[in-house]
């Protein structure tokens, strides 16, 4: 077997769009809003930026430098960085495994959302608001039409490579993104009463502040900047040999808050201009719930003023937004597993693509299936006193609880495994100036000691409540 040449990324604003793609998704356009307003406002998103640039962005450094200096994905990095240390290669395992599962249902809201804007687009609004549509969605066998579409598109994407399939890709969908999203913005803040879901999201309410709060955006932080999930590391190898590192991480860390803000400045005042007695308590912190159920009978509101055809513009453009937002993601998460199977296999991308891609493929089937279909599928176990679909035991094990132990393992594995000095000199190369900053102070003194902590104590209390009904704080 010969092995591969390394792809890399052509431009420095592809990596940034390209990371940034990855990171941005379902989470940021409808879970950060909401879990901002339910858990104080305006304090909530202090706090939600305070650990992504003290937290996640020093995370996010030691996946791009240990993905950069290794030339590998996830597995690959540990095994280069750690020999023949066998427990290192199982940190390795998990991060690609983690991707891998996560590919599964994202792939399952990927093709709901495409659905959704199917039936928009083809005038089904007003029935989509309808509390029961969603349930008879769901187990809709239309869905696999739209599953074999999408994974076409997708399949293509990554088979044509990082440049001419993810670079290409990102700098066609984010910029589009990044357009609608403003767009609407603007739309909905001209709308009667908009100026009320403003201040409920941007005024503060301290009272709301309490260690799970704190908790929370912490975790909100982790998982919106895709930590932990091997595709850091990944497009780190893709990486240009002397890009600076510290500057390209900051600005994927920038990019995802500001729409995860802006998203918050879309979201809440459709809410509250479209719908003036909305009860709070409504806005639950599921994205998936508020995508699926609760924002089709905001958009069908706004009928009354712009009319039904306007409504269901509004709403089209909104779930083409979220569509690309997840496209962007699932294409990343999918690389890393591609990408390990390249690296450790000697095999060509089209080869790991079908390998990879049939697995998820299958996978994805059976959580499709676990929403009345099929009984096996739908009542697949319990824990914590709650029957668990397989759906929901892929959501609870490798998105909920499993990432903040892998961005656990890479910190200790960087610091004290690769080593300070190694990583240093990793960052130094694309940033002269980081040298003997206060930067690479505070990166290797926090990566060393308390953000391990953290995440290992929110994947401790994630176990407990998750699987045990016990949460610490």
């Amino acid at each position: 077997m010969v092995k591969n040449v390394r792809e890399h990324f052509g431009s420095r604003l592809g990596f940034i769009l390209a990371a940034a793609g990855s990171a941005v998704g379902i989470g940021n356009l409808v879970g950060f809003p909401v879990n901002a307003t339910k858990n104080g406002g305006a304090a909530f998103l202090f706090i939600y930026a305070l650990f992504v640039f003290f937290v996640c962005v020093p995370v996010m450094m030691a996946e791009f430098a240990a993905g950069r200096a290794s030339q590998r994905g996830p597995l690959g990095s540990y095994q280069h960085f750690a020999k023949n240390n066998k427990l290192w290669h199982l940190a390795g395992i998990s991060a690609v495994v983690t991707p891998f599962m996560i590919a599964v249902f994202y792939t399952v809201l990927t093709i709901w959302i495409f659905g959704y804007l199917l039936a928009i687009i083809s005038g089904d609004l007003n029935q989509m608001s309808n509390g029961e549509f969603f349930g008879d969605f769901i187990n809709s066998k239309v869905l696999f039409l739209y599953l074999v579409v999408v994974s076409v598109f997708i399949a293509y994407t990554l088979f044509v490579g990082v440049q001419k399939g993810i670079e290409r890709g990102a700098k066609i969908m984010m910029p589009a993104l990044f357009i609608m999203l403003i767009a609407l913005v603007i739309f909905i803040l001209t709308r009667d009463n908009a100026m009320a879901g403003v201040r409920y999201y941007l005024i503060p309410d301290f009272s709301k502040i309490t260690a799970s709060v704190i908790n929370g955006a912490m975790s909100q932080a982790f998982f919106s900047l895709s930590l932990g999930m091997g595709i850091l590391i990944t497009y780190g190898s893709y990486m240009g040999y002397h890009e600076s590192i510290p500057g390209s991480a900051r600005l994927v860390a920038l990019a995802d808050t500001t729409v995860a803000f802006t998203a918050g400045l879309l979201v809440l005042p459709a809410i509250f201009s479209f719908n003036p007695d909305t009860n709070t308590e409504e806005l639950s912190s599921s994205s998936v719930s508020l995508i699926f159920t609760f924002l089709p009978k905001i958009f069908l509101a706004m009928q009354d003023t712009i009319g039904y055809t306007g409504a269901s513009t509004v709403a089209a453009v909104f779930f083409l937004l979220v569509f690309f937002a997840a496209l962007t993601s699932l294409i990343s998460i999918i690389e890393v597993p591609v990408s390990a199977a390249i690296d450790q296999l000697c095999i060509s991308r089209t080869k790991a693509l079908i390998m990879v891609g049939s697995a998820i493929l299958v996978c994805s089937l059976a959580c499709f299936v676990s929403f009345g279909m099929v009984d096996f599928f739908t009542n697949f176990t319990n824990y914590a006193g709650q029957s668990k679909s397989l759906f929901d035991v892929v959501i609870d094990v490798f998105y909920d609880t499993i990432l903040p132990l892998n961005g656990f393992l890479i910190c200790i594995f960087v610091v004290y495994k690769w080593r300070k000095e190694n990583f240093d000199k990793e960052l130094e190369d694309g940033e002269p100036t980081y040298k003997g900053s206060l930067v690479e102070k505070y990166i290797n003194v926090s990566l060393g000691t308390f953000i391990p902590v953290i995440l290992i104590l929110v994947f401790i209390n994630t176990v407990l409540a998750k699987f045990f009904g016990i949460s610490l704080i």
